[in-house]
């Protein structure tokens, strides 16, 4: 099955109509890379401006000589994604644009006669392959910046044998969810894009309860938390919001890097507690108590629900507007390309969907920082221990050197969080409910 675009145009027409919006596609494109620069720039200048400025709420905690290294730190990051977007911008201008494109979509069409193997092959191979160029960022990122600030504990072992793993999972679940969603395709022409929605969906929700027991232990280790008394104060915490979790465990996080976290998994009545070592080590028990409050926020305020519907429900947008996409046939022809394979226009719309997704990156941000809100909130009224949430996220910041001026418009793009100082002088302040 191949879908051809631009058979309702003479050669010399098509070509005329294409070849300018070929032009303004790579237009677009590099229009929103520069924005994603401006940001980036407008961040890094405001962090060497105000940087050594110590918040009143961090004093006592955070010295000057931590500051300069969140500074540091946040600047070699930057400049790493900064380097690693152009090589990926780069890179996918030259597939799309050039005659590399073609000639993969007609090599890997040349393997098999199936429909479903074509479009198998053409995804993967071509999964496999980015990952192969963006692995000296990885290594770049995990053995020098990590390792130079004093976060990375794994080695080339453990890091390698996590890459394979990883590439294995992946391309197993690429190859099982491609292969259905292909058959589906060919199987409802009309209506495919209905019931490869309804099959993602059915699949994500699905790995939110499996995920736990059969991805994570591939790659942790998960045991009790070894404390009865604060696994106690946990679950009686949780009672009061009439939240039960099947387990409060502890997660060996140090082996791979000493940076912090925690996090409820599972999804329904199938939830779990998952602390970090490392978090374990750096907090006091009221504050561990007040961090597993916020987690609870989300469940008791329904933003997981929320999110997966929002998610759940711009996706099935997106698989009809693709659908009417390929029925109009000219989306190869916007590539400069006569025809493409079913898999080649997926990789042309991801392309499109990139770009038109980027102006919608403010709201998500936006809607996920009121969540967060909300979470803290809901933490203090549950624990009443403002003050120790406040505390937990000082601590958090100072040993994961987290960037305490980012610049007001970078934070409101791209921060799924509300910048750590607001929500500290809020949690110490008074008018939580104004």
């Amino acid at each position: 099955m191949r879908l051809r675009a631009g058979r309702h145009f003479p050669r010399g027409a098509r070509a005329a109509i294409m070849n300018p919006m070929k032009a303004i596609l790579i237009a677009a494109y590099l229009a929103r890379f520069c924005a994603a620069c401006l940001l980036r720039y407008l961040n890094l200048r405001h962090l060497k401006r105000h940087g050594a400025t110590l918040p009143d709420a961090f004093a006592g905690a955070v010295d000057a000589q931590a500051l300069d290294r969140s500074a540091r730190y946040t600047v070699e990051l930057s400049r790493v994604a900064l380097v690693q977007s152009v090589y990926d911008s780069a890179l996918l201008l030259a597939f799309l644009f050039t005659p590399l494109l073609p000639l993969y979509d007609g090599w890997v069409d040349s393997l098999s006669g199936s429909f479903v193997v074509r479009g198998v092959a053409f995804l993967l191979l071509l999964t496999l392959a980015q990952g192969l160029l963006e692995t000296p960022f990885d290594l770049y990122s995990t053995f020098r910046i990590e390792k130079r600030y004093g976060f990375n504990t794994t080695t080339p072992r453990l890091w390698l044998t996590d890459l394979l793993k990883s590439t294995l999972i992946s391309a197993l679940f690429l190859v099982l969810l491609a292969s259905a969603a292909l058959l589906l395709v060919q199987s409802s022409p009309d209506y495919w894009w209905l019931w490869v929605w309804g099959f993602f969906a059915l699949f994500s929700i699905t790995m939110i309860y499996l995920s736990p027991y059969l991805i994570e232990p591939l790659f942790s280790k998960f045991e009790p938390l070894g404390d009865p008394g604060l696994e106690q104060e946990i679950r009686s915490m949780l009672a009061r919001a009439d939240l039960r979790v099947q387990g409060v465990q502890k997660m060996d996080a140090s082996r791979r890097s000493l940076h912090s976290n925690a996090y409820f998994t599972g999804i329904g009545r199938v939830k779990r507690i998952v602390l970090y070592d490392t978090l374990i080590e750096q907090m006091e028990r009221r504050e561990l108590l007040a961090i597993l409050a916020h987690e609870a926020g989300h469940w008791k305020r329904g933003h997981i629900w929320k999110r997966l519907v929002l998610m759940e429900g711009g996706a099935l947008l997106l698989f009809y507007a693709v659908h009417l996409l390929f029925a109009w046939g000219g989306l190869p022809g916007l590539f400069g390309l006569g025809q493409g394979s079913f898999a080649a226009q997926v990789v042309m719309v991801s392309f499109l969907t990139s770009i038109a997704a980027f102006p919608l990156t403010p709201l998500s941000s936006w809607l996920s920082r009121r969540h967060e809100w909300e979470a803290d909130q809901f933490a203090t009224d549950l624990c009443g221990m403002p003050d120790a949430l406040a505390s937990a996220l000082v601590k958090l910041s100072r040993e994961n050197l987290s960037n305490l001026h980012p610049h007001p418009v970078y934070a409101a793009f791209y921060y799924s969080h509300p910048p750590v100082v607001d929500r500290v002088a809020r949690l110490l302040g008074n008018g939580w409910r104004a």
